[in-house]
């Protein structure tokens, strides 16, 4: 059974940046797409970002395209997010995910089964 968990989350100002990583236990994790959902209180948890198993594919919302960067070290079974140029609406808690599933698009979260426990990102103005 593979787990995630999610670290580098914190207080930031506008403009900073902050680099999100999660850490998988288990032998699949290169097996997987990795993606990053965001969620703010009283709403969905959104698509922020996702790379295939290579990292040959990478999608990003287009909240955060040009600014955000998702990669991934399958040897150390952790992947990142690079969040740059940070905006007060980035704020939110930010959850990895593992999908065993290849699609057109791997936006929809119910293409994910494995998730982190989640962790807390503020940007403040």
């Amino acid at each position: 059974q593979v787990q995630l968990v999610e670290s580098g989350g914190g207080l930031v100002q506008a403009g900073g940046s902050v680099r999100l990583s999660c850490a998988a236990s288990g032998a699949k994790f290169s097996n997987y797409y990795m993606a990053w959902f965001r969620q703010t209180p009283g709403k969905e948890r959104d698509f922020v970002a996702t790379i295939s198993w290579g990292g040959g594919m990478v999608d990003y919302a287009d909240s955060v395209k040009g600014r955000f960067i998702i990669t991934r070290d399958n040897a150390k079974l952790t992947g990142y997010l690079q969040m740059n140029s940070l905006k007060p609406e980035d704020t939110g808690i930010y959850y990895c995910a593992q999908s065993k599933f290849s699609a057109a698009t791997m936006r929809n979260i119910s293409l994910y089964e494995i998730w982190g426990q989640g962790t807390q990102v503020t940007v403040s103005s």
